[in-house]
């Protein structure tokens, strides 16, 4: 994955993050472990750039996973429900899966496979904004 490839797919997933997470990483430059994500209890995760044999859509997927896994440990570490990004279909219950679907990497239901949003196509605000199904109106 090129550095602009990467930059961008971060960029896409980050904003994802903004949109429904209220934990907020702290981005670093480490020697030994390359760019790291860090929780405000001082935690981090690298993040491991995806194989270039993958399509572009899987390494989006692949690295939206990878930030998925840091946001539910921070979010636990603060005692928060640890589900990011939330199944408008099951509250609470699980997060959407990133994934590749029709060559476009998405947020789908585990469960029932419903397509919520594509990755960095998530709305919503950090503070209780959830994810509609691709298509519903707003209300």
């Amino acid at each position: 994955m090129a550095d602009e490839e990467f930059t961008q797919a971060l960029d896409a997933v980050l904003h994802d993050l903004r949109a429904q997470c209220a934990v907020r990483p702290r981005l670093r430059e480490d020697e030994e472990y390359g760019l790291v994500l860090h929780a405000p209890d001082g935690s981090g995760q690298g993040l491991v750039v995806p194989p270039p044999r993958l399509t572009p859509a899987e390494r989006l997927a692949d690295l939206a996973e990878q930030v998925q896994e840091w946001a539910v440990e921070a979010l636990w570490a603060q005692g928060a429900p640890a589900v990011w990004p939330h199944c408008p279909d099951h509250p609470d219950g699980h997060p959407l899966e990133a994934g590749v679907v029709d060559g476009a990497a998405v947020w789908a239901c585990p469960k029932s496979g419903a397509v919520f949003a594509r990755v960095g196509g998530l709305k919503g605000d950090a503070l209780g904004g959830r994810p509609r199904r691709r298509g519903a109106r707003e209300r």
